[in-house]
Formats: structure tokens, C-alpha cells, sequence
């Protein structure tokens, strides 16, 4: 006689062709009809275990391929098929209806069409879904009381080599120098020195925000999708914090190394692995763009694989998770160079876009005919030509604050600069053809006291120092993604809010509209007015886990080391004969920029590149500097923090080869 397993009971029953009497079919309904009242409930109970509810066997229909993408709510799981370990989460909550929404957007004047000519408010132009803290945006950490160490001022005829005083502001070091390190790596120190401890984190790799939570019952936790258009704006702003409803998001912070272990966070970084003419590569072109740590290309590649939409206006989940993530960002920007609002923050496509817009907005509304700008002789092409086009167009003078033969500025020349007819200065932070460090602040200080406005380009000064645009008192502030260990095509410019106001749009198109009819156009608040059409929403996302990851270093830990390695380079390259270093200002950050006796700069390029040593040669978009000094090239070899001391070793060895190849 065939036997049967019963799998309620283990134990055998008759098969059916023992069965005597023949099958009743009323019995056979009544007992389906047990079953599926049972389920969801009871289902997975063959195991012994409750089952989780509206979810879909891993294999059957209603499962999706390699556990993504919801299962239909509320359907049962087929009869005789055991659960499976694909567990796929219910649909999102269904759109909420908007017939209770109105615009929270307050009239500046009255339009023709019964409309603002412009919306200004001090709330976010988005609704953000959730209240709480931000995602992946690292705990303030207020300032130090004791200073951030200086480069050292430099004594007569030697180039600056070593830190200022000890006592300086908290860092993760266990000394106040670094020896050069053997092959086993800079020492690493506790994460606790001098009393300071790092941020706590709620979790490996995800720090809260320091911002003060919203009052009890004003944030719904349920999903608010985004129509920029028409929404009933909360009372304050609160970025996302309610982790999106599918695979967790790559962190930065989820390796959790040591600081500062030089070794570990090469490791973060795949490229340096390349091997270049059969040498490991030392990537020394950093001032013209830095390599992503692996963080940030996860990071991109989980927002295409899990998030890509287009912002703002869809009443879709994927919409509402590229909303939060782009919107993230922007106060991962804000809180990394701490401004106050950050709805002052605008998306660019980077420093020569951001500078472009304040000299096509805000300078063709100020700037007229006998007007000044003042840049300093230092400046990139980028801070040089829209002021020069600006100047053209309106009739203005565009004046240059001169350098030393260092490369410093000078300031008492800058103050006979400025006179009433100044309308705004413009200069960098650091040179990114000498690497010097421009007294900013007091420059800033000047230009407000002679009633101009001031921007500083942080292009070069982002991925080396903190950066506080408050305490630089600036009224623009920009910097580029790439040069952060971000995406290319990303940008920032932080203005003051009153500043942005008074500006007009300089594009126009989607998003950045609130209402249009052939008779007038309506613009959104800062930022959207800004940020016309389809923005670059994944690498914004990048830039994000670039701050993310360098702040979780620590950009003091950050400054400090590189000022070591800077030292270093600079001592090794002068001893050389026939070398001669080409800005030795007492303030520098990463640049080593030097020509060498007897060969071109190509030829000096060519063969570091044999080596495997990547540099870069030419006038580095900053002629009139390099004209300053006499030149029309350098070698330009400049840091970051992943590079170490072998590496400069390893350049020092072949420059000092060619140095005795053509003495002989």
C-alpha cells in the first residue's frame, strides 16, 4: 500500500487509492475554506514558527528577483508552499490626498495674474517626510578653545618645516610631530587624547544631528510626497531621518578605522591600488581633482540602483527617496562649512559655475559704469574671467591685489585698493598653483568696511582645513565636489540669505518656478530659484557621502597631517640642487610646485609618470601668478591625505636623479 507524509502530524496516512469511500467534496470545500480563513495569520506554522504577514514565498510568483521590490499587500501565500527566506516588504503607504494642501508661500507683491512676483520665505522649499535628525550627517562638534595650528612662520632662509605650539586644538594623535614612518605606518593613536573623545554615534557609521528636535505632534510620521508647488510647509525645518524603506545605505563610516591610521584609509580608496608602468600609483595631482573613497562610489551606485528619480514634484516612493537623499546633502554641505540656513544652499555644477552665477546675477544688477572689482593676483582663471567679462559689459575697472615674492598678498596695498566705488572683492583661499593661504577673514573684514560685498573661492581650501563661512564673515562662499573626494559636476555656492534674495535668477526653466502664464512668471524661494531644470541629483548624493567621510576622519586631523607631509616634501625638494620651489609663502596647504634646472616641466612630468608618479605640469589655469614669478610652468605635485611619506620619498628619488643625470 502507497504511503503519504502528513504534514501536520508526521505521521502516515492511507494514500487515495486506499481510500473506500470515494472523496466528499462538500468536506474537501469546508476544509479549503478553514485554510484560507486561516491565512495570513497562520501561515508558516508547518515550521513551528509564525510567519511574517504579506509576504511571498521566495520562488513563487508574487516574490521579486534577488529580494527587491515590494509583494502585493494582503496576498496569501499559496497553499502547500512553505515560506521561504525572501522576505519582501509590503507596498508604501498609498499617496495622501492633497485637497487639504495650501500654499504656505507668503506675497512680496502682487502680480497681473493675481500672483507674487516673489516668494520668500525662511522655510525649505521641500516638505521633508519625517521628522528627526539627519541621515549620515556627522554630530557637531563645537569649536576648540585653543587655536587650530598654523603653518610656522618661517624663518629667514629656511623653508617651514614643523608644528606650532602643542597645546593646539584636540586631535587623535599620540605626538606633536610625525618622525618619518617606517614601513609599518604612521602610529595610531586612541580615539581619546587630552580629554576630547569623537562624536557618539547612534550607530556604526551614522551620526545624529545636533539640531534640536521638532516639537512633539508637528511632524507626521507618515510618507509626505513633494509638490514644491503647493504645499503647506512645516514650522521649521528638520531634515529625513527614517531610514528609507528597502537595503540600507552605504555609509562611510561603516569600516570605523582608527584615526588617523594613514594605512587604513588607503585602503578606502580603490585607484590607489592601480598600478601605473608597472608601479604602484602615487596619485600627487590632487589639486586639480581628488580620488573617491569607496564609500562615495557605493554610494552612487545604490542611488541608481534603488533611488533614481527626479526630485520634488512625483507622488511615487522613488520620487520621495531622491528627494530625501539630494535634500540630505544640501545640509551635509551646510553643516560641513557651517552656515546658518540651509536653504542658503545651491547646487552647481562647481566653482567656475557658482562664481559665474553671482557675477551674471548679482553683478549685472550692482555693478555699473566706473564700478570695481578686486580680485588678488593669485586667482584661478575661474575667479578671473567672468569678473573680466562683467567689467567689459558694464564698463567697470577690474583691479588685482599684488603678491610677494613668496606669494603672500599684500594687504596695505589691498587697503589703497578699496574706495567707495568697490563694489565686491573676490579672491581664494588657497592658491592652487602655490598652495598659499590667503588671510581671507581680514580680507573679507576690509572689503565690508569699504561697503562691498566679498566671495571666496574655496575650491583648493575645502579638502585641506575646516572651513566656517560665519567666522569668515564672506557674503559668497564656493567650492567644487571633485576636490573633496566627491563626484565631478558637483558644486556649492553658499550665499547670505539677503544677498540671494535681492538676486535675480540667472537661468530659467523647471523647478525653479511656482506658477507660469504667458503674462508672468512666479519664482520659487532660494534655493530653488536657483537651481533651474533637472539637477545633477546623483552626484549631489555623492557629495554627501564625500562629507560624510571626511568628516568621520576629521578635517583637523585632516589639516594637521598634510601640514606634516607638506613640511617634509618641501624640505626634501629644496635640498635638491637645481630645484627651486615656486611659492614658500609662511601659510601653505598641499600645493610643492618647483621647476628643475635644465629640464622643461614635461620633461620633469614624463618622467615621474614612468615611475608611476602622477603630477601635474603647465600653468595650471593660473598664468598671471606663474607670470608673477617668471614662469610660465611648474611642476605641481600636491596632497591629500591618503598620500604618505614613502610616496614623497619616491618623488624626491627621481627628481634628485634627474638633478645628477644632467650635472654629469
Amino acid at each position: 500500500m502507497i504511503s503519504a507524509f502528513t504534514p501536520a502530524t508526521g505521521a502516515q496516512a492511507p494514500s487515495q487509492a486506499s481510500f473506500s469511500p470515494p472523496f466528499d467534496p462538500a468536506l474537501i470545500a469546508s476544509m479549503a475554506s478553514a485554510l484560507f480563513g486561516a491565512l495570513p495569520g497562520e501561515q508558516g506554522r508547518t515550521a513551528g514558527v509564525q510567519a511574517p504577514v504579506n509576504l511571498a514565498p521566495a520562488g513563487s510568483p508574487l516574490s521579486s528577483p534577488a529580494g527587491f521590490g515590494p509583494a502585493v499587500p494582503g496576498t496569501p501565500i499559496p497553499p502547500g508552499q512553505v515560506p521561504g527566506t525572501n522576505l519582501i516588504p509590503a507596498s508604501p503607504t498609498p499617496v495622501l490626498s492633497l485637497a487639504h494642501r495650501a500654499p504656505a508661500l507668503l506675497p512680496h507683491a502682487q502680480a497681473g495674474n493675481g500672483l507674487p512676483d516673489n516668494l520668500v520665505t525662511q522655510l525649505p522649499a521641500y516638505e521633508p517626510r519625517f521628522g528627526g535628525g539627519v541621515l549620515g550627517v556627522p554630530e557637531a562638534v563645537g569649536p576648540s578653545e585653543a587655536p587650530v595650528p598654523a603653518f610656522p612662520q618661517r624663518r629667514e632662509g629656511a623653508i617651514p618645516f614643523g608644528l606650532a605650539a602643542p597645546n593646539a586644538s584636540p586631535f587623535y594623535f599620540l605626538s606633536d610631530s610625525f618622525d618619518h614612518p617606517s614601513a609599518g605606518g604612521l602610529p595610531i593613536a586612541s580615539p581619546i587624547h587630552d580629554g576630547f573623545a569623537p562624536p557618539a554615534v547612534s550607530q556604526p557609521g551614522l551620526a545624529t544631528a545636533s539640531r534640536p528636535a521638532p516639537p512633539a505632534g508637528v511632524f507626521s510620521t507618515e510618507p509626505k510626497y513633494y509638490f514644491v508647488d503647493a504645499v503647506e510647509l512645516p514650522s521649521g525645518y528638520v531634515t529625513p531621518a527614517k531610514p528609507p524603506p528597502h537595503d540600507a545605505l552605504p555609509q562611510a563610516g561603516a569600516g570605523q578605522h582608527p584615526p588617523f591610521d594613514v594605512n587604513a584609509i588607503r585602503r578606502d580608496f580603490p585607484i590607489l591600488q592601480e598600478r601605473v608602468n608597472g608601479q604602484q600609483l602615487v596619485w600627487f595631482d590632487n589639486a586639480a581633482t581628488t580620488q573617491k573613497p569607496q564609500s562615495v562610489i557605493d554610494r552612487l551606485a545604490h542611488f541608481y540602483a534603488h533611488e533614481n528619480s527626479n526630485i520634488h514634484r512625483a507622488a511615487h516612493e522613488l520620487a520621495a527617496r531622491a528627494t530625501d537623499a539630494y535634500e540630505s546633502a544640501r545640509e551635509k554641505v551646510r553643516a560641513f562649512i557651517n552656515a546658518p540656513d540651509v536653504n542658503e544652499v545651491i547646487f552647481v555644477r562647481g566653482t567656475t559655475e557658482a562664481i559665474n552665477l553671482v557675477a551674471k546675477s548679482w553683478g549685472d544688477q550692482h555693478v555699473g559704469e566706473g564700478d570695481e572689482i578686486i580680485v588678488s593676483h593669485l586667482e584661478h582663471h575661474a575667479n578671473i574671467v567672468p569678473w573680466q567679462q562683467l567689467a567689459a559689459a558694464k564698463g567697470a575697472r577690474l583691479r588685482v591685489i599684488p603678491v610677494d615674492d613668496s606669494g603672500q598678498v599684500l594687504l596695505d596695498e589691498y587697503a589703497r585698493l578699496l574706495n567707495d566705488r568697490t563694489k565686491i572683492v573676490s579672491v581664494t583661499q588657497v592658491s592652487n598653483a602655490l598652495g598659499t593661504i590667503v588671510p581671507v577673514k581680514q580680507i573679507v573684514e576690509m572689503a565690508h568696511r569699504a561697503g562691498a560685498i566679498a566671495l571666496v573661492d574655496g575650491a583648493q581650501s575645502v579638502s585641506h582645513m575646516p572651513v566656517d563661512v560665519q567666522d569668515i564673515g564672506a557674503d559668497f562662499f564656493v567650492f567644487s565636489g571633485h576636490k573633496v573626494f566627491g563626484p565631478t559636476g558637483i558644486g556649492a555656492l553658499w550665499g547670505k540669505r539677503e544677498v540671494l534674495e535681492d538676486m535675480p535668477p540667472w537661468q530659467g526653466g523647471g523647478n525653479m518656478i511656482a506658477d507660469v502664464t504667458f503674462e508672468k512668471t512666479v519664482y520659487q524661494p532660494i534655493p530653488n530659484k536657483f537651481e533651474a531644470g533637472t539637477g545633477n541629483i546623483a552626484d549631489a548624493v555623492g557629495l554627501g557621502a564625500a562629507i560624510d567621510y571626511v568628516s568621520r576622519i576629521g578635517m583637523h586631523n585632516i589639516d594637521r597631517y598634510e601640514h606634516e607631509l607638506l613640511c617634509y616634501g618641501m624640505q626634501q625638494l629644496g635640498l635638491i640642487p637645481g630645484v627651486r620651489l615656486v611659492g614658500t609663502a609662511a601659510d601653505k596647504a598641499s600645493v610643492m610646485s618647483f621647476v628643475l634646472a635644465g629640464y622643461s616641466t614635461e620633461e620633469v612630468g614624463n618622467a615621474l609618470n614612468e615611475e608611476g608618479i602622477a603630477v601635474r605640469t603647465g600653468h595650471h589655469c593660473a598664468q598671471p601668478i606663474l607670470r608673477r614669478m617668471g614662469l610660465e610652468a611648474t611642476v605641481r605635485p600636491s596632497l591629500a591625505f591618503y598620500n604618505t611619506f614613502e610616496e614623497v620619498d619616491r618623488l624626491v628619488t627621481v627628481v634628485r636623479r634627474l638633478a645628477q643625470a644632467r650635472v654629469h
